[in-house]
């Protein structure tokens, strides 16, 4: 362990205990850190399980001393509550990756850590949180980051494990790609339905229009996408297992606040700077909204 930068990891979700399990199988064991104690985490992939040994720590003020890379996998909608965290746990020679949707994963983190250094990643794996607090990992782990010197921190403490692990020189043009398949995954929760909804011809309509909305504000925001973008990420859902959820899907059903603005409104709000029509996310959005914070 001597050999590796000292490695925390702020909630232990279903992203964050995929990877704190291929840590721990390497012998890299991350410091847990979360709202709630647990004794151990626990992931299921391919009918294999991994245990990860806790305890999940849930005060902050027994941080002794800043980390050298803290892994963030909180929902976007949980950054400030996670701010006493990121105090402890950084200081400027921290490296703070985070494991998070959308695009804005830098000015969201960085009034909290410091003057860490914060990385944003594009996560690619499906994995869930089943009823008994496991979680279950549907792909093989895989992260993109941006290629700067600083990423080579977070390669080196991943490598040999089983999560991959790529730099892109054109990270914009990879986050926002992700963000459209995030962005058309809203759909699902106002149809409160699984991947199976888009074998219907009229979802898989109005998924490519919306889409093709996106793609025009992910273009003028920098992105490099090409035509056949909404096509292929429609293409994905409809070749996904009929009970594929998402994340945000399960926040809408469990009744806890949604990342509706950094998945959907991002494109309103963008759209909006830009001159851009985005009739779809003017509908879209407020309809999210309502369902996360209501009133009613």
């Amino acid at each position: 362990m001597s050999d590796y930068p000292t490695v925390a990891l702020i909630g232990p979700g279903a992203i964050g205990t995929t990877i704190a399990a291929v840590l721990h199988e390497v012998g890299r064991t991350p410091l847990l850190c979360g709202r709630t104690a647990h004794s151990q985490l626990i992931l299921r992939h391919d009918a294999r399980e991994v245990v990860v040994p806790g305890p999940v720590l849930n005060d902050p003020a027994a941080i002794g001393r800043p980390f050298d890379l803290v892994f963030v996998a909180v929902k976007t909608t949980q950054v400030a509550d996670c701010a006493s965290w990121l105090a402890a746990l950084c200081d400027e020679n921290t490296v703070v990756c985070a494991l998070q949707n959308g695009v804005e994963q830098e000015s969201q983190l960085a009034p909290y850590v410091n003057g860490a250094t914060v990385l944003p990643s594009v996560v690619w794996f499906p994995a869930q949180r089943e009823p008994d607090a496991s979680v279950w990992l549907r792909a093989k782990p895989r992260l993109t980051l941006p290629d700067v010197p600083q990423a080579k921190r977070i390669v080196d403490v991943l490598g040999d494990t089983g999560c991959a692990v790529e730099l892109s020189a054109d990270f914009i043009s990879i986050a926002w790609r992700k963000l459209l398949q995030n962005a058309v995954a809203g759909l699902m929760v106002l149809a409160n339905r699984r991947a199976g909804m888009f074998s219907r011809e009229d979802i898989t309509e109005l998924a490519l229009a919306y889409l093709r909305e996106c793609l025009a504000v992910a273009r003028a925001s920098g992105a490099s996408l090409n035509d056949d973008v909404p096509q292929e990420i429609v293409d994905v859902f409809r070749r996904a297992p009929v009970d594929l959820g998402t994340s945000i899907l399960a926040d809408r059903q469990a009744n806890r606040p949604l990342e509706w603005d950094i998945r959907n409104g991002v494109i309103q709000r963008y759209g909006r700077v830009h001159g851009i029509p985005v009739p779809i996310s003017e509908v879209l959005v407020p309809l999210l909204a309502a369902g996360s914070e209501g009133p009613g």
